[in-house]
């Protein structure tokens, strides 16, 4: 079966760095597009970070050059390094994949196939 688990969360101060990792099985990176979202309690969910099937990126302005998404095929992980932290990235963290094309937009979410379940950052003031 398809299943993608998040690891790497924690609690930073503002200023500090965290990578999370999603680690894929069932599916090949190269076939889909693979996406960091968040959400914030009272908050809709949120796309940061996406990296479509031909590797393309493109990020949300809140993290623009904060955040870097990557992907290493061989280990079949995606990963997000997120500098210069900020109190406004504290939520839930999950990735997410669709085959071929990206989706983005506020309803976005609802197009994706496959979610990990989640890892916690939480960045102090």
């Amino acid at each position: 079966q398809v299943q993608l688990v998040e690891s790497g969360g924690g609690s930073v101060q503002a200023g500090g760095s965290l990578r999370l990792s999603c680690a894929a099985s069932g599916i090949t990176y190269f076939s889909y597009c693979m996406v960091w979202f968040r959400q914030s309690p009272g908050k809709e969910r949120e796309g940061v970070a996406f990296i479509d099937s031909y590797g393309s990126i493109t990020y949300a302005d809140s993290v623009k050059g904060r955040f870097t998404i990557s992907r290493d095929n061989a280990k079949n992980t995606l990963y997000l390094q997120m500098s210069s932290l900020k109190p406004e990235d504290t939520a839930m963290y999950y990735c997410a994949a669709k085959p071929y094309g990206c989706s983005s937009g506020s309803n976005a979410w609802r197009f994706y196939n496959f979610w990990g379940q989640g890892t916690q950052v939480t960045v102090s003031s």
